[in-house]
């Protein structure tokens, strides 16, 4: 495949006519509007510091102190958020046929939260809490209030809000945070129902979002570098099956070879006009796929 950057919307709008079964991939970019910032630049690079990963956070009783004080600050945000006009867009694109589902690398439901209905959380949801030990779910918001109780002393602090409901504390004494212990087990290790760096997708989630790429004639990759090898790989598989791919992302991404289409602009405009286009042509007698 050919990438062609820079090509017109209605260059996205043809392709989607030929192959009317997409399969949408999103990343951080589809939810900067919603007031949630993302990991990477333009260059793919990271904007902050990596978030904490899998092992330190299992290992570190102090890094688990650490994460839950951040989160404790910044989790009102994520928890507030609402979807954005691109959330909207793509469920109305499901509503009327054109989105077979979406596969989101996010945590933050806001696709559910706009009225899509195929939907894999393939890194998880931020707003479940699990049991290491137990596998306990419980709402995040219920662990929130605990904390809270337990630690007042933090509610009131103000910081910066960094992505995936983390927040910017900086010389601060962690060790004073205190923590419960799993109210089922008493002794499990409780951290969010989402995938770390360094962890891996459930077998079954990933094994559910490549049949939903596989029943689909088409890839849309949608505010994301695809920079982890979890979202990566199903561009990669799409590739490898001759499915077209199209991308809208401002900057690099790690698939360039592979898009079909490439779009560096707005993803609210550029979504806007594929479903202005789409209608158009249903509504329109004489079209034709």
């Amino acid at each position: 495949m050919s990438s062609v950057p820079g090509a017109s919307e209605q260059a996205l709008i043809d392709l989607v006519r030929r192959h009317p079964r997409l399969c949408v991939l999103t990343g951080a970019g589809v939810s900067t509007d919603s007031g949630i910032p993302d990991y990477r630049d333009e260059k793919g690079e990271w904007k902050r510091s990596p978030p904490m990963t899998h092992q330190a956070y299992m290992k570190s009783h102090l890094g688990r102190q650490r994460y839950w004080a951040r989160s404790l600050v910044g989790f009102r945000l994520l928890a507030g958020a609402s979807p954005g006009r691109s959330h909207h867009t793509l469920a109305a694109l499901e509503a009327q046929g054109f989105i077979e589902g979406v596969i989101t690398q996010n945590v933050d439901r806001l696709h559910q939260k706009a009225g899509s209905k195929r939907v894999v959380d393939l890194h998880g949801r931020a707003d479940l809490v699990r049991c290491m030990q137990c596998n306990l779910l419980v709402r995040r918001h219920v662990l929130h209030e605990h904390l809270a109780e337990l630690n007042p002393d933090w509610v009131g602090m103000d910081a910066e809000i960094a992505p995936d409901g983390d927040a910017y504390l900086e010389n601060v004494d962690f060790s004073t945070f205190s923590l419960p212990d799993c109210p089922r087990c008493g002794h499990g290790i409780l951290k969010p129902d989402v995938v770390f760096f360094g962890d891996n997708v459930p077998r079954w989630r990933l094994g559910r979002a490549m049949s939903m790429l596989d029943d689909s004639q088409a890839l849309l990759v949608v505010g994301s570098s695809l920079m982890v090898f979890s979202g990566f790989r199903f561009a990669r598989h799409a590739a490898a099956r001759g499915i077209p791919i199209a991308c809208i992302n401002r900057g690099h991404t790690r698939a360039d070879a592979l898009y079909t289409l490439k779009f560096e602009t707005s993803i609210d405009e550029s979504l806007t006009a594929l479903l202005a286009g789409l209608s158009d042509a249903q509504a329109s007698p004489g079209a034709t796929g």
